[in-house]
């Protein structure tokens, strides 16, 4: 399974990503090196959406539609 999910960093800004981990890349997002260079500046991150999909394709397709909202959508969304 793949995951699309949308981060709520401290700034209150979104972050939105795609895993095959869910756990271990909100972990990397909040203490490891490996996190995002914007998720790095705005730790720590807590988990505010998720969605489970087949397919890479299918969640990166997802991923992409989700960064095209203006926040307020992104808001409904949730």
């Amino acid at each position: 399974m793949w995951y699309v999910y949308i981060l709520l960093c401290a700034d209150k800004t979104y972050y939105t990503g795609v895993t095959k981990d869910l756990d271990r890349r909100l972990d990397e997002h909040n203490n490891q090196k490996s996190g995002s260079k914007y998720t790095k500046a705005r730790r720590p991150v807590e988990l505010v959406y998720k969605k489970r999909f087949k397919t890479r394709s299918n969640a990166q397709k997802e991923e992409s539609r989700i960064k095209k909202l203006k926040r307020e959508e992104k808001i409904k969304l949730l």
